[in-house]
């Protein structure tokens, strides 16, 4: 997906700061949506697309901050970029350790801005990628049998056949077509690269995926 796709929401209460911050953004070749209020943006349908969020701290209502928290709570990740007039740092160590992308006390030059746009959507991008190949890895494994997946993490901790066959009570031979045949559904090129796959879906549990 290019930039030229991203979308870019801001979210300002102040009219003129919203369409000062729309001409910049969109100078570039960025689309943008726009609202008032931190309230409109959770009632508005947003597209299934890489995205950050320019949102003003001080907002009418909820506060940039009280927001952060809530998006963070209802489990929407979107990369944010703070600005304020009237920032402190107790405000901005706060926000970046809630996972802000920058915090930007105005007057902020035009490109610290679009710098900082342009990290927050290449790192939303970056964990969209990330978010697609693990639910593609998740189906795959989806589709092994109960034996296989028994079979799968004694395989990516290193164990030979033999001993696999042992700690299973099965023979070797059949050991040998479940690690075949879990190797075909997960589509892994070789034990590194089965290892690898399982590090991403299990990263807490890698050598055990029934945990």
């Amino acid at each position: 997906m290019t930039e030229r796709q991203s979308l870019v929401f801001v979210i300002d209460d102040d009219t003129s700061t919203r369409e000062t911050l729309s001409s910049l953004i969109r100078s570039v070749g960025l689309r943008v949506q726009l609202f008032a209020s931190a309230e409109e943006f959770l009632r508005c349908e947003r597209p299934d697309t890489d995205s950050c969020l320019v949102l003003d701290i001080r907002l009418r209502g909820m506060s940039g901050l009280d927001f952060q928290g809530k998006l963070a709570d209802s489990g929407i990740s979107i990369p944010i970029i703070f600005i304020t007039g009237h920032g402190d740092i107790q405000m901005s160590v706060r926000a970046m350790k809630a996972g802000a992308i920058e915090f930007l006390t105005k007057p902020f030059r035009a490109q610290e801005l679009l710098d900082a746009i342009h990290a927050a959507l290449k790192k939303d991008r970056e964990s969209r990628q990330r978010g697609a190949e693990v639910a593609q890895l998740e189906t795959r494994f989806a589709s092994l049998t109960p034996r296989e997946r028994q079979v799968l993490p004694l395989v990516v901790s290193g164990l030979p056949n033999k001993q696999i066959a042992a700690e299973l009570g099965i023979s070797e031979s059949v050991t040998k077509v479940h690690r075949s045949q879990l190797m075909r559904k997960m589509r892994a090129q070789s034990l590194p690269d089965l290892v690898r796959m399982a590090g991403k879906i299990w990263p807490s549990s890698r050598n055990n995926p029934e945990n």
